[in-house]
This record gives structure tokens, C-alpha cells and sequence, in this order.
């Protein structure tokens, strides 16, 4: 096997490596995380109002995952890409984007009722799963195709 052809092996090796750990937090959320929306949103939560949560405890958590499937995406997004300047832009729209997600979180946590609770399901869900990443893959791979 010629070095560039192992090379590229060990790429898709620690992608493949990442990847599977992105999997493994979602797989043990509930023993690694507090977040007891996870059970709310599992139940019939369009009629229930929302659990009792420790503000900080859960905003800790959250912020924890966030940056755990963060790094792991950057991570992702390096090896497929090889480009530390995309990376960089990367990490600043993660950076970005929990600012903005966390204040929405908290304003729907304290200023809503469970009416809103699509609306906070699906803030939470940018905040606790790596859809960015399934995002932010196919626009660098269309905008580097462009550029190229």
C-alpha cells in the first residue's frame, strides 16, 4: 500500500472514529447528560406541561454536549477538508450559534409555556445533536467545488 493510499485509509479511519463517538453520546445520553426533556419529549409532551429542571444543571449539560459534538465536528469537517481557514470559519459559527441558541433556550424556558414546546424541541435539538454538521458538510463541499 503506497503512502498516499494509507493516508487516506487513516483519514477515513479517525472520520469513521469520530463519527462512531458522535453516536456513542447519543447512545448514552441519558447516563452521561442531565436533561430531563428527554424523557418529556419521548412522552406525549403536546399535552403536558414542562418537567422541573435545574436551570444551570441542564444549561451545563447542554453546553457540555454542545461543545463535546462541536470539537468531534471540527474534527470531521478538518479531515474531510483538509483546510484550517474552513475549520476556523467552522468553529466560528459553532461559537456563534450557541450564543444564540442558549438565549433562545432560556427565553423559551422562562418567557413560554409548554405551548411552545416545538419551538423548544427544536432549539434543543441544535443544541444536543450534531445537525450542524449534516448541514454545514454539504455547503463546504458545494462552496469548495465553486472555488476549485
Amino acid at each position: 500500500m503506497d503512502k498516499k493510499n494509507s493516508v487516506s485509509l487513516l483519514n477515513w479511519l479517525l472520520i469513521s472514529s469520530c463519527v462512531l463517538l458522535l453516536a456513542l453520546i447519543r447512545f448514552f445520553e441519558t447516563q452521561l447528560f442531565y436533561d430531563p426533556f428527554i424523557a418529556y419529549f419521548k412522552s406525549d409532551y403536546l399535552q403536558l406541561p414542562f418537567p422541573e429542571f435545574s436551570f444551570f444543571k441542564l444549561i451545563s449539560y447542554t453546553l457540555l454536549r454542545y461543545v463535546l459534538n462541536a470539537g468531534l465536528s471540527l474534527a470531521i469537517i478538518y479531515l474531510l477538508f483538509k483546510d484550517v481557514r474552513l475549520t476556523k470559519f467552522a468553529f466560528l459559527l459553532y461559537i456563534i450559534l450557541v450564543f444564540l441558541l442558549l438565549i433562545a433556550l432560556t427565553i423559551l424556558l422562562f418567557f413560554f409555556d409548554e405551548k411552545s414546546n416545538f419551538i423548544l424541541f427544536y432549539v434543543r435539538r441544535f443544541l444536543i445533536q450534531p445537525l450542524f454538521l449534516v448541514l454545514f458538510v454539504p455547503a463546504f463541499y458545494f462552496q469548495k467545488r465553486q472555488t476549485d
